[in-house]
């Protein structure tokens, strides 16, 4: 009798998706999020909000400046950048969020301009080395009410389109279940808010803020984003236990048998239970409170995607990542944040953080 032996072998895969890419969802993810914190204070004017929407829309502008550059870098070869407006793709959510990253960013500077024109003025009125940049970046330094309104829904627009596609072209991978999720749009743009808020906390503290109400204010908005995290996992979970959604039961079938998988869920649970409650329990904590939160968010976009391709799509074990030193690991992320923080000393320079966390004077008709 003859046997035939079938060897199969299996193929270790480096990531596809590097660093590069978590910190451009990272960054994005807490642009739009912190900008639709500022709507509130600038665009609705609802009283006590106005100093807590500035420190919002700063973090906006920061990020979401810094965010492309991290994008263009994981395309490998930059200049390919054009290759999505010459060659269109409808099927594409990549292709179509070259079209929606613009749509946002025009709008977050047109709006972030037309409400920061006052301060610039106050600036320039103030005398200093960068005063002459102050006066001609205010161009008279008057408010248009219609105008930031107006602003705002373009960037309001273009940020719930960057919302949608980071999303989606991220659950479209059929060949990955714990990315082909249904839920991962929405845990994306909870989590991207409620670092928004953390980051505008800190932000905050970093002003000196001595308007208690503006910390209680985001503290209180944060604990019910990180409440919102925890119902979305919980949701997400008991859809994989009970099979109702066979693509979240396959996708929980594969994490579950991992102890360093387990170790990661309740690292997180236990990373937003605890910005939750510090920012319920102890509103004065900011520093703390808003560190958690921005790790809760980095940490999510790395579970997923770093640790999504190192689940195998044939095979047994896992693929192992080692975080490299060069470009395409912590000298890119350092790289990253040190852009971060030049444009955050240069827009601080113009916009200096005591002036944002004031609360203005009521405005007429407000």
């Amino acid at each position: 009798m003859n046997a035939d032996i079938v060897e199969i072998v299996n193929v270790a895969r480096e990531v596809a998706w590097l660093p590069w890419a978590v910190q451009y969802f990272f960054l994005i993810g807490l642009s739009y999020g912190a900008f639709l914190v500022s709507l509130p204070g600038l665009v609705w004017r609802r009283p006590g909000w106005e100093a807590a929407g500035r420190m919002a829309l700063l973090a906006a502008l920061v990020c979401g400046l810094c965010a492309p550059v991290a994008l263009l870098a994981d395309l490998h070869q930059p200049g390919r950048f054009w290759h999505f407006y010459a060659w269109f793709t409808p099927s594409s959510w990549m292709s179509w969020g070259a079209f929606f990253i613009p749509v946002y960013l025009g709008g977050l500077l047109l709006y972030a301009w037309l409400a920061f024109r006052p301060l610039l003025a106050r600036h320039a009125a103030e005398g200093g080395r960068f005063a002459p940049l102050a006066r001609w970046l205010a161009y008279g330094g008057l408010e248009c009410p219609r105008g930031l309104v107006a602003a705002a829904l373009l960037a309001f627009t273009g940020a719930l389109l960057v919302a949608l596609y980071t999303g989606v072209e991220v659950m479209v991978v059929r060949s990955r279940p714990l990315w082909h999720t249904p839920l991962l749009p929405l845990q994306f743009f909870i989590t991207a808010l409620a670092g928004g808020l953390g980051l505008t906390l800190l932000f905050n503290r970093a002003a000196g803020s001595r308007t208690p109400g503006t910390t209680l204010r985001l503290a209180r908005a944060l604990a019910w984003a990180q409440a919102a995290v925890l119902l979305t996992g919980l949701l997400w979970l008991l859809l994989g236990l009970s099979g109702i959604s066979p693509i979240h039961a396959q996708a929980l079938a594969e994490v579950a048998p991992s102890a360093n998988w387990q170790f990661t869920a309740l690292w997180a649970i236990a990373a937003t239970v605890a910005t939750g409650v510090l920012a319920w329990k102890r509103p004065g904590s900011g520093v703390l409170t808003g560190l958690l939160a921005l790790h809760s968010a980095w940490m999510m976009r790395w579970t997923i995607f770093i640790g999504g391709q190192e689940l195998p799509k044939t095979g047994a074990g896992y693929y192992s990542y080692q975080l490299p030193l060069g470009p395409e690991g912590w000298l890119g992320i350092l790289g990253t944040a040190g852009l971060w923080l030049f444009l955050y000393i240069a827009l601080t320079t113009l916009l200096p953080l005591h002036r944002l966390g004031e609360q203005g004077p009521r405005r007429a008709g407000a």
